[in-house]
């Protein structure tokens, strides 16, 4: 007995067409008895019409698959749906009366009770259908249990996650309303819940209406908005603090409150995200070999994700760090079984490598992200930045141009510009070289210069979070030091959006928005944390180091720039060409078998003028 009521496909067809069929016959029935007045005449048997009118009518009901909806989340294209396939049986059955009319049994059949019949048909039907909605949504809703939740944000996100977390009978959160600076929207109500207010108001509405978790449901919120709103929830008594991150979700419609997380110091000094052009990527993409450089590093992994999305031809996964190009590897054949990707380990110095892979694979896409980027590490070794950066590149630039790429994308850095330490130098060499090879070329090579971004290895963020675990102190460099910032996820889109759009020769910058001051993100983590900072945990200077900046730069000062279609990607009229680099190069040579580094730091010095080392 208990197998027979268990919920499964088949019970569920099977109770949904009995029911069609009862309410099917009830219709006709109906409609005889309200077109002659409850007295219907003998002449009419309408016994042997109601099976003739369920049979034309059931099949269009599998036909505009009713029968495999779920009509517990049932909305206006189900409706839609069921209407089309009660018209369609309607005008069948008509047909079959009118025209067919076997042995005459039709004969004087009242056009009215076709019609009458059509009307009740989607009345008892429908509301058959809706009932199931009706009851999930209202007699199986949760009786006020869990955690008192105020929703920030009545927009679309807030919208889809009060559904979600309303639809959901394991959900530990009770929304008891939303917060929204559209003053509009105040007394509104959104899947039954009222905004009652602002986001200044939160401390007051937590404690009137006893809120124990808050969840923040704005995914296009600029960081300033996300400063105002968290200095207003510490405010409150609120024990508990989460937010619906990024836009892909939302653009999607996917909103879940799977999708809650843990609010980060990513969610606060994030930015709006850029709106991109994927048809543009497709292009760039598209059925083509895609080769890309240090993709076990946090840039290159998430350059080799987003490529997949593009439908290339294969991936080439180069890096000299097997381990990570091993979790990368069981990451995309898990998510992309229909792409040819292939995980090679190599170094890009190693010429016989590097020429093996390019003749093998034929790549006719370049994304180079493969480069040492640490500053102080680079300072105490320049010999190896030196080989990996400039003669790195200048080995991957050669095997491009002889084997005839489409595009070479260079992922450059904003410690390009004017620079002050050996890394920035070199890599502003490497821009210089992309230069070069682009002059009388077919192959169209190009660079992309960004700053920081949020989250990669051995950037300040992880450093801060893992201080903060130890108890502390937090060390910041210096209390004025400014950097910008930006999400991977949104560098590498762009990056992309910029190889699509380079013509060759060009050197791009993104948009990076204002620079952040580092001893605001400290302060803003330790926060996070539940602590508070000078107090709990204490934060110390620990002074500029060497090749360090107080403030990145995006342009030297001989740069000017032009805008681009897209508005968050500029190109960088720069200087001429310099076309002796090959030759002063090669002075570096002698210098990596025995390295010296005041020599290696005179010839930076000497290739780009602007460098000016740090003391």
């Amino acid at each position: 007995m208990q197998m027979l009521f268990k919920r499964t496909r088949y019970t569920r067809l099977i109770v949904f067409l009995c029911g069609d069929v009862l309410l099917l016959s009830l219709s006709l029935y109906l409609s005889f008895l309200l077109r002659f007045d409850w007295n219907v005449p003998e002449q009419y048997p309408f016994p042997l019409y109601i099976p003739i009118f369920v049979a034309i009518k059931i099949p269009f009901l599998f036909i505009f698959r009713m029968y495999s909806m779920s009509w517990s989340f049932a909305g206006v294209h189900e409706v839609v749906n069921l209407g089309e396939a009660l018209s369609f049986g309607s005008m069948a059955t008509a047909v079959f009366v009118y025209a067919v009319n076997p042995d005459d049994i039709f004969a004087g059949f009242p056009r009215s009770i076709v019609f009458l019949d059509y009307i009740l048909s989607c009345l008892l039907v429908g509301a058959f259908r809706l009932f199931r909605r009706f009851h999930r949504h209202i007699v199986e809703r949760p009786s006020g249990k869990g955690r008192r939740t105020l929703i920030i944000g009545a927009g679309n996100a807030g919208e889809l996650l009060a559904r979600d977390i309303r639809r959901n009978q394991k959900s530990n959160y009770m929304v008891a309303g939303f917060v929204d600076d559209k003053e509009g929207k105040r007394g509104s109500f959104i899947q039954g819940a009222k905004v009652l207010g602002t986001t200044e108001e939160i401390p007051r509405l937590v404690d009137e209406y006893d809120i124990e978790t808050i969840l923040i449901a704005i995914p296009s919120a600029k960081s300033k908005d996300m400063k105002r709103i968290m200095t207003s929830i510490r405010n409150s008594t609120a024990k508990e603090v989460k937010i619906i991150p990024g836009m892909v979700s939302i653009i999607e419609g996917n909103v879940a409150l799977s999708d809650v997380k843990e609010i980060s110091i990513e969610d606060i000094i994030g930015r709006e995200q850029a709106s991109l052009n994927g048809e543009d990527v497709d292009r760039l993409i598209k059925g083509k070999r895609v080769l890309v450089t240090g993709a076990g590093g946090s840039i290159g992994s998430e350059i080799v994700r987003q490529v997949m999305n593009h439908d290339p031809q294969n991936v080439l996964a180069l890096d000299i760090d097997e381990t990570e190009l091993f979790y990368l590897e069981n990451e995309i054949r898990l998510l992309h079984q229909g792409t040819l990707y292939f995980s090679i380990v190599g170094d890009i110095c190693d010429a016989r490598k590097i020429d093996y892979v390019f003749d093998r694979y034929k790549p006719q896409i370049v994304l180079h992200a493969a480069a040492y980027k640490h500053v102080p590490m680079m300072e105490r070794y320049p010999e190896e930045a030196v080989k990996v950066n400039i003669f790195g590149t200048l080995k991957l630039l050669q095997a491009s141009v002889k084997c005839g790429v489409e595009k070479f994308v260079l992922i450059s850095t904003d410690k390009a510009v004017s620079p002050t330490s050996v890394m920035g130098s070199t890599k502003r060499v490497a821009e210089e070289l992309v230069k070069f090879h682009n002059a009388g070329n077919s192959s169209k090579f190009m660079a992309v210069r960004f700053g920081n971004v949020v989250g990669s290895r051995g950037s300040v963020i992880p450093i801060f979070k893992n201080q903060i675990l130890k108890g502390g102190p937090v060390t910041v460099t210096h209390k004025d030091m400014t950097r910008y910032f930006m999400s991977i996820p949104e560098a590498v889109a762009l990056v992309l959006q910029a190889g699509a759009l380079g013509q060759g020769g060009e050197v791009f910058m993104l948009d990076m928005g204002e620079p952040v001051r580092i001893l605001e993100v400290a302060r803003e983590m330790i926060r996070l944390s539940g602590l508070e900072p000078d107090k709990d945990i204490p934060i110390v200077f620990a002074g500029v180091r060497q090749g360090e900046k107080l403030h990145e730069e995006l342009l030297t000062p001989l740069e000017t720039t032009e805008r681009t279609t897209h508005p968050k990607i500029f190109r960088a009229k720069n200087e001429i060409v310099k076309n002796d680099i090959i030759t002063q190069i090669q002075a570096f040579q002698g210098l990596l078998a025995n390295p010296e580094k005041e020599r290696i730091v005179a010839l930076l010095k000497e290739m780009i003028p602007a460098y000016t080392p740090s003391e």
